[in-house]
C-alpha cells in the first residue's frame, strides 16, 4: 500500500520515535502531494490495494496501470470499476472487470451518487468513501443488494474521516454520504491488528495454556475484537485489563455455533478451533470469503478433511464435525489466513507440516519469528 501511494506520489517516510511494546518498527510520516500520472501500481495479491487505491487513482494528472499476481487477476473488481466509471472515469480494462487495468486521470474527478452492491465486501464501500472527499461533489454511496459482510470495517471509515474533520452521514440504513473537503492533518496511533492475534490467543485454548496479548483497545471499532466473544464461547477464560487481553484455556475445546458475518477473517482460525473441539461446530454467515485470496471455505474444508477432518461445505459456511486427525502437509494457497489455520492443527496434530508459511508475510512480515517467540514466552507484541 505504501508503495502504491508512493508512486502517485505521496510521501511516506520512516522517522524515528513513538512507543511501541517490541520496540522494532519506526513511525511513519506522511506527506500528501499532488497525484500522478504515469504510474504503476503492483497489488500482489492484496485486496485492499485493489479496492483502496482505484478511487484514488482517479485524482491522478494521467494514467495509473494497476496490476497483480495471477490469482490476483482472477478477482473481481467489477463492483470498484463500475462505481468509478458511473461517476465519472475513464477506465481501460479490456472488459475483464478486473486487472490489468489502467485508469486514465485527470487531475480531479466530479463524484456524486452512486449505488452499488457490496454484499461481497465492505471494502468496495470503504474504498470510495476513504478518497470521495476529495471528488468535486462528494460522494454518496448506497449499497443494493444482501446484507453488506463486515459492517463494523464500514464503522471504521467513518470513524476515521470523522476524527480527520470529515463531514460523513450514516444516519439512513446502507447510505453513506461524504462531504466535499480536505482532511485535516493529524498524528494518529495505529491500533494492533486484533485480527492477526487469532492464531496466537487460539493457542491458549489448544495448549491449555495463558497467552497475553498487551495493547488491546478497551474501545474499538474493530471487527477482531470478536474474539473475546467467540474465544470464551469454545470455552477460554478471556480477561481485559491494562495489561492487555489474556487468554487462558483448559486445552478442552467446545464447540459452537456462529454467524462469523461481521468478522469473516476469523473464520480459518476458527475453523482449526472448531476441528478440535469436543463437539459439532456451524459456522455461517462467510459466503463471501469464497472470493478472498482463494475460495478459503473450500480450501478449509479440503485441507481438513486431507487430515482426517469431517467437514462439509453450506451455502454460507461449514458444518465441522471433529475426528482424530493426522499429520500431513496443510496447503495454504498463497493464502496468510490459511497458513495460520495450520500453524493452530500443528500444536495438537502431530506431523502438521504447513505449506508456504512465508505467505504470512503479507500481514505479518516475521510470522514464525512471533509463533516461536509466543511458544516460548507465552506474550505477543
Amino acid at each position: 500500500m505504501a508503495a502504491a501511494l508512493r508512486s502517485l506520489g505521496v510521501g511516506i517516510e520512516d522517522v524515528a520515535g513513538g512507543e511501541r511494546a517490541d520496540g522494532d518498527d519506526p513511525d511513519w510520516a506522511v506527506t500528501p502531494g499532488r497525484l500522478r500520472g504515469p504510474a504503476d501500481v503492483d497489488c500482489g495479491l492484496a485486496g485492499t490495494i485493489m479496492r483502496f487505491v482505484p478511487p484514488v487513482a482517479v485524482l491522478a494528472d494521467g494514467p495509473v496501470r494497476f496490476d497483480g499476481d495471477p490469482r490476483a487477476r482472477e478477482r473481481p473488481l467489477g463492483v470498484v470499476l463500475d462505481a468509478l466509471r458511473t461517476l465519472g472515469a475513464d477506465i481501460d480494462d479490456g472488459g475483464r472487470s478486473g486487472l490489468p487495468f489502467t485508469i486514465v486521470g485527470r487531475g480531479g474527478f466530479p463524484g456524486g451518487d452512486v449505488t452499488i452492491d457490496a454484499s461481497a465486501s465492505s471494502q468496495f464501500v470503504s474504498g470510495l468513501l476513504l478518497a470521495g472527499m476529495r471528488y468535486d461533489k462528494g460522494i454518496t454511496v448506497q449499497h443494493d443488494g444482501r446484507q453488506v459482510p463486515s459492517l463494523p470495517h464500514i464503522d471504521m471509515t467513518v470513524q476515521a474521516l470523522r476524527e480527520a474533520g470529515v463531514e460523513v452521514d450514516d444516519t439512513e440504513a446502507n447510505t453513506w454520504r461524504v462531504a466535499p473537503g480536505s482532511p485535516a492533518g493529524l498524528d494518529v496511533a495505529i491500533e494492533p491488528d486484533l485480527s492477526n492475534a487469532a492464531p496466537f490467543l487460539a493457542t491458549a485454548l489448544v495448549t491449555g495454556g495463558e497467552i497475553r496479548v498487551p495493547g488491546w483497545p478497551e474501545r474499538t471499532t474493530q471487527a477482531g475484537d470478536a474474539l473475546r466473544d467467540l474465544l470464551t464461547r469454545f470455552g477460554a477464560d478471556c480477561r481485559l485489563d491494562e495489561a492487555g487481553l489474556t487468554v487462558r484455556g483448559t486445552a478442552r475445546v467446545s464447540g459452537i455455533d456462529a454467524d462469523l458475518r461481521d468478522a469473516s477473517e476469523l473464520t480459518p482460525v476458527v475453523a482449526a478451533l472448531a476441528a478440535l473441539a469436543d463437539a459439532p461446530s456451524h459456522l455461517r454467515g462467510v459466503a463471501h470469503i469464497r472470493g478472498h485470496e482463494t475460495d478459503r471455505l473450500a480450501a478449509l474444508a479440503t485441507e481438513l478433511n486431507a487430515i482426517g477432518g469431517d467437514v462439509t461445505q453450506t451455502e454460507d459456511g461449514l458444518v465441522i464435525r471433529p475426528r482424530p486427525m493426522r499429520g500431513g502437509v496443510f496447503r495454504t494457497y498463497a493464502d496468510h489466513r490459511l497458513a495460520q489455520t495450520g500453524a493452530v492443527l500443528g500444536l495438537a496434530v502431530a506431523g502438521i507440516q504447513v505449506e508456504d508459511i512465508a505467505t504470512t508475510s503479507k500481514t505479518l512480515p516475521d510470522f514464525p519469528g512471533m509463533w516461536q517467540r509466543m511458544l516460548r514466552d507465552g506474550q505477543v507484541s
